[in-house]
């Protein structure tokens, strides 16, 4: 027998692929001259040969260029989802900036409020201070007087002081009051750390 004739296993041994895969390569061989051996084992002849080498190369290459068809196509998928997580970090990014700025402006004005009260606190307190000295300096005088005749319009006047000094007392008890809750809630609201927002 020639030795141009070789069996399928010599082939796949040979080529380094399976039985398998030359017997799925015959199929497509011309079956009238199907050649055998003394035992009987299908034999190839050198154009069998060259047939199914030809098939089993353009097999390989359609799937290296699928192989590499479905590569480019996870590269670019994979470029962009990257890019769709780049954008939504910018716009995030961005958001959570604007946040912080109306955040910062909103603390400029309550701070601004603030320093207007702490100031129309100080300005009542001055007056307060004034209609309390007007008030001592009035009483003494009238006490100097010592008049019984006038003792009566004294009492209503030193009630109408002593109503205008509460009432005083009273506005700035309030106004206390309304820096205190104004300081709470400046304490609460004040800016934390751009970290310490995703925690929430």
């Amino acid at each position: 027998m020639s030795e141009d004739l070789k069996t399928i296993k010599e082939l796949a041994d040979e080529w380094g692929i399976t039985k398998q895969t030359i017997q799925y390569h015959i199929k497509f061989l011309p079956t009238e001259n199907r050649q055998k051996n003394d035992s009987g084992i299908t034999v190839l002849t050198l154009e069998e040969q060259r047939i199914i080498k030809k098939r089993i190369k353009r097999k390989d290459k359609n799937k290296q260029t699928e192989n590499r068809q479905k590569n480019d196509k996870k590269q670019t998928e994979n470029r962009q989802k990257n890019d769709k997580k780049q954008t939504e970090n910018r716009q995030e990014k961005l958001t959570v900036n604007s946040v912080l700025l109306e955040q910062v402006s909103d603390l400029k004005e309550q701070n601004n409020d603030l320093r207007k009260l702490l100031d129309q606190q100080q300005r009542l307190s001055l007056q307060d201070k004034k209609l309390l000295e007007e008030y001592k300096a009035e009483n003494d005088n009238l006490k100097a007087l010592k008049m019984p005749s006038q003792e009566t319009e004294f009492k209503h006047l030193d009630n109408q002081y002593k109503d205008e000094v509460n009432a005083l007392k009273e506005k700035l008890e309030n106004l206390q009051e309304q820096i205190k809750d104004q300081k709470r809630i400046e304490e609460q609201e004040k800016p934390r750390k751009w970290w310490g927002l995703w925690r929430k």
